[in-house]
């Protein structure tokens, strides 16, 4: 049964329990009982969408339920630490559900599991739940696994062959554990021959499908191939590092300009070919080669660009810092008179606080809400003002940066849009009055929202408990009465 079927499967009683499970204020004989006797959709929510107390994870790890273990191996809210208790569940379900990133609605980047469960994992896991791994793995062990003491860890390092030193190749080669030997002589061999243009031409598919994309993308290309290649395949030729620089003067001319425009984002690029597309008829081509890293500032400012202002700024995080550009790199994309460079810049999380309050007044919106978006240290007034401006994906979660200001944010309660006014429940001083009325908004978010203030007047809350779209949300309020909570447990399951 899954997830969405269990919550639809709730009636109304199991609803109002998963919302007192998810109350902040819940004591741990409160969390304990649901725990122990609640129904599926209250185990899940409670195991699933909240951080828990120490003693609650203790039962949860050895709860007889592998379901209810499962949801806390997948809980995004639950440290890496506790959720890595379940490593060696005597379930395979529960096992597989920890080794997959865990996902909730405004996350971001999952947190890395330790090191040493990762590893358990790698040497005890098959490969398919090993492969869901992804971003759990931490930048420090990723790179550490070819040369980990572990094989199995060493099998998979191998993976990362391209960016290998011939030592450490060498030493993969040569491996005392016969996997790790097969496994590198075989990335090795496919390497080797992708390096080779007369194997990339033998293992060429003559129809399209990935292994021909992969091929023209990546592999080493005889002249031949390039011709054969034209014009059908010209937008995988002129992102293919081997392409022959005759051939890219001829991609640049291409009729396609998303062809031109790839040839636009290639380093290397000559200056003839670089000139020729700064003044290329069609403006997204000229907006490509316009953050050439050959161009200087003047040269960038002499192309006729236009940056688009499509209101949609969302930045998935770079998770290895090794891929990130250096000080000197980032301070001279903050500074650069190129807004998509600027925007760059500002999805660095380690951004100094200098640029950091630069960027935070800059004049393009793209850049303010990337700064906003990403880094930890944006200031009130900028999220606020992001918030306000941006309309686009990840809008809501800059409300749950640390940084998003509160305070005054009642303000809101009766501004004609809904989303301005679900900023006046965030306000701890918002008045009695103003919740009570959100309560009864034309607008289900407001309304949701507002159940769960903490300054709702009593007898409102009380009255929540049993409306029957607001149940759950009023009993995760933090402050319901801790006597109303047990008394609400023990009416479900007798005292």
């Amino acid at each position: 049964m899954t997830p969405e079927d269990i919550w639809a499967a709730a009636g109304p009683e199991e609803r109002r329990l998963a919302g007192l499970a998810l109350n902040p204020a819940a004591p741990v004989d409160v969390l304990l009982r649901l725990l122990a006797e609640g129904a599926d959709a209250v185990r899940m929510v409670l195991c699933r969408d909240r951080v828990l107390p120490e003693a609650v994870v203790d039962a949860v790890v050895v709860h007889p339920d592998r379901y209810t273990r499962s949801f806390y191996a997948r809980n995004p809210y639950a440290e890496p630490e506790q959720r890595a208790r379940l490593v060696d569940d005597p379930e395979w379900f529960v096992r597989a559900h920890l080794a997959q990133e865990p996902r909730g609605e405004g996350m971001g980047m999952p947190r890395p599991l330790p090191d040493d469960t990762v590893v358990r994992i790698i040497e005890t896991y098959d490969a398919d739940a090993v492969s869901g791994l992804g971003r759990q793995i931490s930048p420090g062990l990723r790179r550490a696994m070819p040369t980990h003491p572990s094989a199995a860890v060493r099998r998979l390092g191998v993976t990362a062959w391209d960016s290998l030193t011939p030592e450490v190749r060498a030493a993969l080669l040569a491996d005392p554990d016969p996997g790790v030997r097969e496994a590198a002589a075989r990335t090795g061999a496919l390497y080797e021959r992708r390096r080779d243009p007369d194997a990339v031409r033998e293992d060429l598919p003559g129809h399209r499908c990935h292994a021909r994309t992969d091929l023209l993308l990546y592999g080493a290309l005889a002249p031949d191939v390039v011709a054969a290649a034209l014009p059908e395949d010209a937008w995988l030729l002129a992102g293919n590092a081997t392409t022959p620089a005759d051939t890219l003067a001829v991609l640049a001319a291409h009729p396609d300009p998303e062809v031109r425009a790839h040839v636009a984002e290639r380093p290397g690029l000559g200056a003839e070919l670089l000139r020729a597309l700064a003044v290329d008829p069609d403006p997204g081509v000229r907006l490509a080669v316009s953050v050439h890293p050959a161009l200087t500032e003047a040269e960038r400012a002499a192309i006729d660009y236009a940056v688009p202002r499509d209101g949609a700024y969302e930045h998935v995080p770079v998770y290895d810092p090794a891929s990130l550009p250096g000080p000197e790199r980032a301070r001279a994309l903050a500074r650069s008179g190129h807004p998509l460079l600027r925007r760059r810049a500002a999805v660095l999380p380690d951004l100094p606080a200098d640029l950091v309050a630069l960027l935070a007044e800059d004049p393009d919106t793209g850049v303010r809400v990337l700064l906003a978006q990403n880094h930890p240290a944006a200031p009130a007034a900028l999220l606020l003002r992001s918030f306000l401006e941006y309309t686009g994906p990840g809008r809501w979660r800059l409300t749950g940066h640390g940084n998003f200001p509160r305070t005054g944010l009642a303000r809101y309660a009766d501004d004609p849009d809904p989303a301005l006014r679900r900023l006046a429940p965030l306000d701890p001083d918002a008045g009695p009055e103003a919740v009570d009325r959100l309560t009864r908004d034309a607008d289900a978010l407001v309304r949701a929202d507002a159940a769960r203030h903490p300054r709702l007047p009593g007898d409102r809350l009380t009255a929540l408990l049993d409306d029957a779209e607001l149940a759950g949300r009023a009993a995760a309020n933090p402050a319901l009465p801790v006597a109303t909570m047990r008394r609400l447990v023990q009416d479900r399951h007798g005292a």
